[in-house]
């Protein structure tokens, strides 16, 4: 319970709606059992005698008398006192009138406080909903790069879209369906105790029986709800991943696989779900046939005491069964609270689970002021691993001065991206210090460090908007001159032009609808219109053809004129101009100079590169 008292905390900011919402409950259940009790002088005034209909009134007598207090008895005498002189007159048509009268008027104010009731819920539901899926979203950002290597993004998409949900279904039991259902059978318990109290005990002796069969399906529902939500975030998986990499599934004709993959995913689900639903269904009709049975046990002998005894008048024998047989739809509904809060505690631990990973790149308690970039970026004897004892660097030290344009160069899986990922804190050293003019990064506010840094991988990132927004991405209501300056900069206004709505024209997810080295000069615009001091190019032209490389590496020389820039190359020609390249090899520092000094090194790991590349 205590996953779903943090879910309740979520509450708070609504608890004005919730209370409203539980006084139109407490409104609504009191018309609904006005409703009910109007029947009994409605059939007195129909089917009995003027004189009987002018002296009933519309609560029984002395039955109930044994075991219901006091005051209850002359709160019971005053209100029928009242009603009988409100609506009773001389003669049964004027009663039949006002009773009428009486009738729709509590259906009318059931009906508006059971309309304000679901909408204030409602409102209540959908904000926990909204604040629960923020902090998750929020969470998730805040989490380190490591995090995202190991975790499917359907598996995240799922407990986002699909787990939250079921958390709202444990909400609504508890504040709906626990507060609404209960209130009604309270008003038509009294008003049946009121009746006849042998009658409602007779009533309710199945009530033990149906709570514990009640209870232990409620556990087995809570196991498998879990198995559930695993089985929805397995095949949110499988449909990202097709979808995502939809072009190698059709380069390699493999859509006959995934249908396969993705259809056995769908059984599964469909198995799991089918065996939930049987066990959370056993509810409802094992409730229901007990309620059957212990009604039948009570018109027989409510029966027999208005037949044989006397005890009991016919108007108030079915004034009693009408608020028994309406005790029944609430208990129904009962019967299946506890299964949607398991449920709904199955799904909080998922989503909790998340919530609870502590982010390990955080800002500093006092963090120190970065003023710009001033002086340089110093590795002090820097090591990192990703997994521990699986060290990835060791004892890297260097400085970039500010201007500088340094090289990183090595063999795949030498530790080039981890070095520069440590620049904007994508991670943390596990040993040594990064300084930034002096301050170590793990002092200063992980944005405002970033903000002095403008990143261009070989995996460009473009979103499914516009070529503006693209371009402007995180810059509210930036002028288009500034953008088309950044385009031309870039090399991109010329293609841009062409689009059929030039920077208004969408490009698809993840840039689809451009080409590779357009999407390049896109990322490529994004930094420039940035304009930070400190520029890391990650294999930013690998994957181009050598018409967009030439023109991409235009657009850096340019991007990286007057910065600081970090650049990662596998083609030595695009960095044979660094002020001097760094080789790494085995997440080691080997080599340190400039390209015409490396070359030179005949036993040099630079120049085996070099000679690789161009076959001298």
């Amino acid at each position: 319970m205590m996953i779903y008292r943090r879910v309740l905390r979520y509450l708070r900011p609504y608890w004005y709606k919730l209370a409203a919402s539980m006084a139109c409950s407490i409104m609504f259940s009191m018309f609904s059992g006005m409703s009910i009790y109007l029947t009994i002088p409605l059939l007195e005034t129909l089917f009995f005698t003027p004189e009987a209909a002018a002296t009933a009134a519309p609560a029984a007598a002395s039955p109930a008398a044994s075991i219901i207090p006091g005051w209850l008895t002359e709160m019971k005498d005053w209100v029928a006192h009242g009603f009988q002189q409100m609506v009773f007159r001389d003669t049964p048509a004027e009663s039949l009138f006002n009773i009428c009268i009486v009738v729709v008027v509590a259906f009318f104010f059931r009906n508006v406080f059971g309309y304000l009731q679901s909408n204030l819920m409602m409102a209540v539901e959908q904000g926990l909903i909204r604040d629960l899926r923020n902090d998750l979203y929020r969470h998730i950002h805040a989490l380190p790069l490591a995090y995202f290597s190991n975790e499917r993004t359907g598996n995240l998409i799922s407990r986002i879209m699909n787990d939250v949900p079921v958390i709202n279904t444990g909400i609504s039991a508890t504040f709906q369906t626990l507060i609404k259902e209960p209130m009604l059978i309270v008003v038509y318990l009294t008003i049946t105790l009121v009746i006849s109290w042998k009658l409602t005990l007779i009533a309710f002796i199945v009530f033990p029986l149906a709570l514990a069969i009640i209870a232990g399906i409620g556990r087995r529902v809570h196991k498998e709800s879990g198995l559930v939500q695993e089985r929805i975030a397995d095949l949110t998986s499988v449909l990202h991943e097709t979808i995502s990499g939809v072009k190698v599934v059709k380069a390699f004709g493999m859509e006959g696989f995934e249908n396969r993959k993705f259809a056995a995913e769908g059984q599964g689900y469909l198995d799991t779900i089918l065996r939930v639903t049987r066990i959370r269904n056993l509810a409802s009709p094992s409730t229901e046939f007990l309620s059957a049975a212990a009604g039948a046990v009570i018109i027989w002998y409510g029966g027999m005491q208005v037949l044989q005894h006397e005890a009991l008048k016919a108007s108030e024998f079915l004034g009693f069964l009408f608020a028994i047989f309406q005790l029944m739809p609430p208990i129904k509904e009962l019967s299946g609270v506890n299964n949607r809060i398991q449920e709904a505690t199955a799904a909080g631990k998922r989503v909790f689970e998340i919530l609870d990973i502590e982010p390990g790149i955080t800002d500093p308690p006092v963090p120190a002021h970065l003023d710009g970039f001033t002086g340089a970026i110093e590795f002090k004897k820097v090591a990192f691993h990703y997994v521990e004892g699986d060290p990835v660097l060791t004892d890297i030290s260097f400085t970039i001065r500010k201007g500088e344009v340094v090289a990183i160069v090595g063999p795949s899986g030498a530790g080039k991206s981890t070095i520069v990922d440590l620049v904007p804190r994508f991670y943390d050293p596990v040993a040594g210090a990064i300084e930034i003019d002096g301050i170590d990064l793990r002092q200063i506010q992980v944005s405002a460090l970033r903000e002095h840094i403008g990143i261009v991988t070989q995996e460009t990132i473009l979103f499914n908007d516009t070529v503006r927004n693209n371009i402007a991405y995180g810059l509210d209501d930036c002028p288009l001159e500034r953008i088309i300056e950044a385009a031309k900069a870039a090399n991109a206004h010329a293609f841009i032009s062409q689009m059929p709505n030039g920077y208004d024209s969408r490009i698809g997810e993840r840039g689809v609808k451009i080409s590779g080295g357009e999407r390049q000069r896109l990322a490529l615009a994004r930094a420039i219109l940035k304009n930070p001091p400190i520029l890391i190019l990650d294999e930013a032209t690998s994957a181009l053809d050598t018409e967009s490389e030439i023109l991409v590496q235009e657009a850096i020389e340019r991007l990286m004129s007057g910065r600081t820039s970090i650049v990662i190359a596998h083609r030595l020609s695009t960095v044979q101009h660094a002020d001097r390249i760094i080789v790494v090899e085995g997440g080691r520092i080997v080599e340190t100079g400039r390209h015409t000094e490396l070359v030179k090194k005949k036993d040099g790991l630079y120049k085996k590169l070099f000679d690789m590349q161009f076959r001298i």
